[in-house]
């Protein structure tokens, strides 16, 4: 089985605002196109992919990430992330594929292929299902069989409204990874300590330049 991931992202000027102990309004507008941009990359390498759409209205991230091979999907309905991923997961159906289709953060740059094709694998055994971060308490990864809409409810306490709409929860060891999504400096220090791709890697480096 093979998916097609919808990964949301904000116009960059606008995202990783909790980011501001750590990065500067100059400096997370890149780091959020970073960790987008190796989110997307590894997202396109695992085998349990087929395809990935980004649901953007930022021209520069949506060239980028075209640029990556990722299709682009406008931001509609404009009325938050969950009206906008059920807008692209109904989109990607009625003009892509009409399969299996999960909702993956744009914010984790230690993503692993390996790792992201183990959580995928697991996840069609069931009609809905879905991974939660590593703080416990929200969601990475929101799956839906081809039969089955996606119904997205991402934000604060998002793991405990997935599952109580009837999502299974995913308990999977070793997928650190695909868990460990990047909202404050913290959780960035901890994605760096996994091992983070290029782009983040040059990006985290200009803002330890910048602090010095």
């Amino acid at each position: 089985m093979q998916w097609t991931l919808v990964v949301p992202l904000k116009p960059l000027a606008e995202a990783k605002s909790r980011l501001s102990d750590t990065a500067d309004d100059t400096l997370r507008p890149g780091l959020a196109l970073a960790f987008a941009q190796d989110t997307v990359a590894a997202a396109l390498a695992c085998r349990a992919v087929r395809e990935v759409v980004v649901v953007t209205d930022d021209a520069l991230a949506g060239r980028e990430l075209a640029a990556l091979g990722a299709g682009i999907v406008a931001d509609e309905p404009g009325s938050g992330l969950n009206p906008a991923l059920a807008h692209a997961a109904a989109a990607v159906r009625s003009s892509w594929h009409a399969g299996p289709v999960a909702a993956l953060n744009a914010d984790l740059p230690a993503l692993r292929t390996a790792e992201l094709a183990r959580v995928l694998e697991r996840a069609a055994a069931f009609p809905r299902a879905f991974l939660p971060d590593a703080a416990g308490v929200g969601t990475t990864l929101l799956t839906a069989a081809a039969t089955e809409e996606l119904r997205p409810s991402f934000g604060p306490g998002s793991r405990a409204r997935h599952r109580a709409w009837g999502a299974v929860e995913l308990r999977l060891d070793a997928v650190d990874s695909v868990r460990q999504d990047v909202d404050t400096g913290d959780d960035l220090r901890a994605a760096l300590a996994l091992g983070v791709g290029p782009r983040t890697a040059a990006a985290a480096a200009r803002l330890l330049i910048a602090e010095q």
